[in-house]
């Protein structure tokens, strides 16, 4: 996401590597039919425009990421709007929360939760955990936060949620720390290469892999991030609460 893109240096993917990470089919490779979809937050709204969800699905997106909240008091301002017309283009929704550590966990999980309401309608993932500024806290008490945020979403949604992180982020401020490793990882590598790098924190797998911040996708202005499907908890359309969502 945008916001992570102060705190560390950024490669970039060519085309020719583009092309392999979407065309190569083994273990921890991005097949060339995975579901992939951008990720936005109002960044992708330049002046106020909107984005075309319907172009974002004919072009072969099948979902996207969008930012909903971040610490105890922000709402994507276009949230709402690109949730409508993400359901009526049939583009599966993923919303994430951007962690403030300073603040109550509990209390986030609980505004997360109501905005998004509940997470668990027609084309949605799973709640997703935006973890990437440890806003100067040691290791210890990132974890601890950690823990009672994906619990508290986990308790009000009913559904195992997504931890969102890049490499360097979890090895150093948190400690390398294993024991997250049963959720879900969507993990952000700009390696120019045809798979994430190594993983960090014990993760065996990647679920979702953020490998361009420099996507161009038609119905979205300027230069967006995407996302491939790795399809390590299953068939997307399942977990994605999609059996039948969008079909016409």
């Amino acid at each position: 996401m945008v916001e992570r893109r102060i705190v560390r240096t950024l490669g970039k993917l060519t085309p020719i590597a583009m092309a392999v990470a979407i065309a190569i089919t083994a273990p921890g490779l991005a097949a060339a039919d995975a579901p992939r979809g951008p990720d936005v937050s109002s960044w992708q709204h330049v002046d106020g425009t909107g984005i075309d969800w319907f172009q974002v699905k004919a072009s072969g997106h099948e979902f996207a990421m969008v930012k909903a909240t971040e610490s105890l008091n922000y709402v994507n301002p276009y949230f709402i709007q690109d949730c409508l017309v993400m359901r009526a283009a049939g583009v599966s929704r993923g919303a994430y929360h951007y962690a403030d550590v300073r603040q109550s966990p509990e209390a986030q999980a609980a505004f997360y939760s109501a905005i998004v309401l509940g997470i668990n309608g027609p084309g949605d993932l799973p709640p997703v955990l935006d973890l990437e500024d440890a806003k100067g806290l040691p290791a210890g008490q990132v974890i601890d936060w950690t823990h009672r945020y994906l619990n508290t979403v986990q308790a009000l949604t009913g559904r195992q949620p997504i931890i969102y992180t890049y490499p360097n982020f979890w090895r150093t401020q948190m400690a390398n720390t294993t024991e997250f490793n049963h959720y879900p990882l969507w993990i952000a590598d700009y390696n120019g290469q045809n798979a994430p790098g190594p993983l960090p924190g014990g993760w065996s797998n990647w679920t979702f892999w953020q490998y361009t911040s420099t996507g161009r996708i038609p119905g979205i202005t300027g230069n967006t991030d995407i996302n491939v499907y790795s399809g390590a908890q299953g068939d997307f359309d399942r977990y994605a609460n999609s059996v039948g969502f969008g079909s016409s």
